[in-house]
């Protein structure tokens, strides 16, 4: 997770993935409360993602969008997609993004929707093998997008001066 991004520069949307409601069995009856799942983004590469329970839906969303912007992370972006293809696991869910040529959009599924999108992705290719748990989703994605290697560094790190980097 990066630390030093500043979230008051960024002009940041958010986006809910997920409220679900959660019943505790007590001795009284029941008590209901939510969690929210929510990712955030400012369409320009940096993109976050944070979870908050509360008595009320609104005060979950709430919860949510703070710790989402407690955990914001910068990708890489080429042009408008990633620079390479990358597959990762978190659990039982396994998510698999894939650059794609101008033009194609975003292929994707809800969750890892949300969180591409947020990132300010606009041509891509995913697929989320296994789990449908859309907690676990966004968790593999973040996990996808935070080992993404930004080819211009990787160039510099060996030597290489200031060549262009091919796609």
């Amino acid at each position: 997770m990066a630390k030093n991004i500043d979230v008051n520069e960024l002009n940041l949307k958010d986006r809910v993935v997920h409220i679900g409601r959660v019943t505790k069995v007590v001795k009284g009856g029941k008590n209901f409360s939510f969690s929210a799942l929510v990712v955030v983004g400012d369409g320009a590469g940096h993109v976050g993602y944070g979870q908050g329970k509360a008595l009320e839906v609104p005060a979950a969303i709430k919860k949510a969008v703070e710790a989402a912007k407690r955990a914001m992370i910068k990708v890489p972006l080429q042009e408008n997609t990633i620079p390479h293809e990358v597959n990762e696991r978190f659990s039982a869910a396994k998510v698999l993004l894939k650059p794609a040529p101008e033009g194609t959009g975003v292929i994707a599924g809800g969750a890892v929707r949300a969180v591409v999108e947020a990132a300010g992705i606009r041509d891509i290719v995913t697929k989320s093998i296994g789990s449908s748990n859309k907690i676990n989703i966004v968790k593999a994605a973040f996990k996808a997008l935070e080992n993404l290697k930004d080819p211009y560094e990787y160039i510099q790190a060996r030597g290489r001066g200031n060549q262009e980097a091919t796609p």
